[in-house]
């Protein structure tokens, strides 16, 4: 007498790949639902856009009345001078501190299990970090607009409005590429004090090493040969140039910018895209 064994089929295994289905109307419905919801997450938790606020405002009055007096004298201006010079150095700046917000935030959606959620869904991968960023350049315009109320405050003088949209403009594309470095750091670090401390060890010397702050011709040459094509120096100097006319020439500074802002984003944006489809 033979004896059969009955085995239980196996069950199926559902997979969710959803890039290669989606075309762009599903990308940009997916990045519209999402950007919608970090600013939902936005609303209810305000305290997150108090470096955006605070942030523009400490450095503004930081940097003009502890340094505005011996920095301006070598301008051949004093304080005043020195606040038409930094001014637009600090918009440059904001493109960068913004940026390593989108990291942090990054990571800790994914400490929550909050990409785990993404992953169960038939949502294109590329949505969740276009959305990242949208919400971030809408947090860096909020940063932007903080920071030239300070600066009239302490007594810049806006030249050309134009000029003044144009480089917040410039400062938001550049940005932009910036925070794709922050995402892969987002995805590969394990924690976001680890995100932070990296950050920081990027941030230091591309700003400090730049013309943000001070003129560079007291600088040593080594040093000024890599603020010549610091995406810093370039972006601050394009800032001059466009806020303030004639002063300060454009060509240079805008050129390095867009040259780093199109390096940056087609090297990191497809590494970014590829970390976070692996892990997710």
């Amino acid at each position: 007498m033979s004896t059969t064994t009955l085995t239980a089929p196996a069950a199926p295994t559902i997979t969710v790949d959803a890039d290669p289905r989606i075309g762009l109307r599903g990308h940009l419905r997916h990045t519209g639902a999402l950007i919608r919801r970090n600013l939902l997450w936005i609303k209810q938790d305000p305290e997150s856009m108090f470096d955006a606020v605070l942030m523009p405002v400490v450095f503004t009055l930081l940097f003009v009345y502890v340094f505005g007096g011996s920095i301006g004298q070598s301008l051949g201006g004093g304080q005043q001078a020195y606040v038409q010079y930094v001014i637009p150095g600090m918009v440059a700046m904001m493109s960068m501190n913004i940026a390593q917000g989108v990291g942090t935030g990054f990571n800790e959606d994914f400490n929550k299990g909050i990409m785990d959620r993404f992953r169960s869904l038939p949502i294109g991968r590329a949505s969740v970090l276009v959305a990242k960023i949208s919400v971030e350049l809408l947090r860096l315009l909020v940063a932007s607009t903080v920071l030239m109320i300070v600066a009239t405050l302490v007594g810049f003088d806006i030249h050309h409005w134009g000029g003044l949209l144009a480089a917040v403009g410039l400062s938001a594309l550049f940005g932009s590429a910036i925070m794709w470095i922050f995402l892969v750091l987002g995805v590969t670090m394990k924690n976001a004090q680890s995100v932070q401390a990296m950050g920081f060890l990027v941030m230091m010397p591309l700003q400090f090493g730049s013309s943000i702050f001070a003129p560079t011709k007291s600088m040593p040459g080594w040093l000024q040969n890599f603020t010549e094509y610091n995406p810093m120096s370039g972006l601050a100097d394009a800032a001059r140039g466009l806020m303030l006319g004639g002063h300060y020439p454009v060509a240079h500074g805008l050129w390095v910018t867009l040259a780093w802002t199109a390096g940056l984003t087609l090297v990191m944006a497809p590494v970014a895209i590829r970390k976070f489809t692996k892990k997710s």
